[in-house]
């Protein structure tokens, strides 16, 4: 589904990617780790067109979407959720997930004046949608709930609800499991799986836990220096040697990537 050709992107003197060439299977869910400062954020920022690259080119069912804007790529189905989840906290749980959808008709003018049938109808439609989307999330005790209140595991359900609400393909998700508990964690990955199996959802994710990384996700691909340095199941990653040298240092080649 994406295809990532000597991506590299330079600030200034340093290169935060240098050379990286990847790819991402349809209907895989592709694990990206490596140690701080690898290059996988901004990686993912120049796929998800919040970054240009300074030079080479990404690839989406065989077309060039390189630069496009995120709102471009969001129409295509390619969205990305962030470590810290962005909510509209003063808003209700379910008043979050009635905003994704685009074009509504509630954005125009004319239509709030003399159409205000079609938006209550629409707006309705979108509620049934949104309560729907809850409860494959099991927080819909939660729909009333302003989303500044929720935990941070709970945001993160709340940031995979709003690719549900968009008819997402590929989703990126940038470090899913940062400072959320072990017990919301593994509700996460319920319904990562979940969305990956009944509804056909491509992940690529960034993550330091590798036993949620270990879990999840084949293949796991690991990225030192702004590039790619190895591809692999999980066993094989944790055995490679130069993995252990990229996490550890040299010296300190134990046999299994840091946890």
């Amino acid at each position: 589904m994406i295809v990532v050709e000597d991506v590299h992107k330079h600030f200034g003197g340093f290169r935060a990617v240098d050379g990286t060439s990847l790819t991402i299977e349809a209907g895989s869910i592709t694990g990206l780790v490596g140690p701080n400062g690898a290059g996988k954020t901004t990686l993912f920022n120049v796929i998800a067109g919040v970054l240009p690259p300074t030079a080479g080119r990404v690839v989406m069912d065989g077309e060039d979407i390189t630069g496009l804007p995120p709102h471009d790529l969001f129409a295509r189905g390619l969205l990305r959720t962030f470590q810290i989840a962005h909510e509209f906290a003063s808003m209700t749980v379910r008043e979050n997930l009635m905003m994704v959808p685009g074009n509504q008709s509630g954005e125009g003018i004319w239509n709030t004046w003399f159409r205000r049938g079609r938006i209550a109808r629409e707006e309705q439609k979108l509620a049934r949608k949104a309560d729907e989307v809850l409860a494959f999330l099991t927080i819909d005790h939660l729909a009333d709930e302003k989303a500044g209140n929720l935990s941070g595991g709970q945001k993160k359900l709340l940031e995979l609800g709003r690719t549900m609400m968009a008819a997402a393909r590929i989703v990126f998700l940038d470090e899913v499991g940062a400072g959320v508990n072990r017990t919301l964690l593994n509700t996460i990955g319920d319904v990562i799986q979940r969305l990956n199996i009944e509804h056909g959802y491509t992940f690529c994710m960034i993550e330091h836990d590798m036993d949620f990384i270990g879990r999840l996700c084949n293949p796991v691909i690991v990225m030192a220096g702004g590039r790619v340095l190895a591809k692999g199941t999980i066993d094989e990653i944790k055995a490679n040697e130069q993995v252990i040298e990229a996490y550890l240092g040299a010296g300190r080649k134990t046999g299994t990537v840091a946890q």
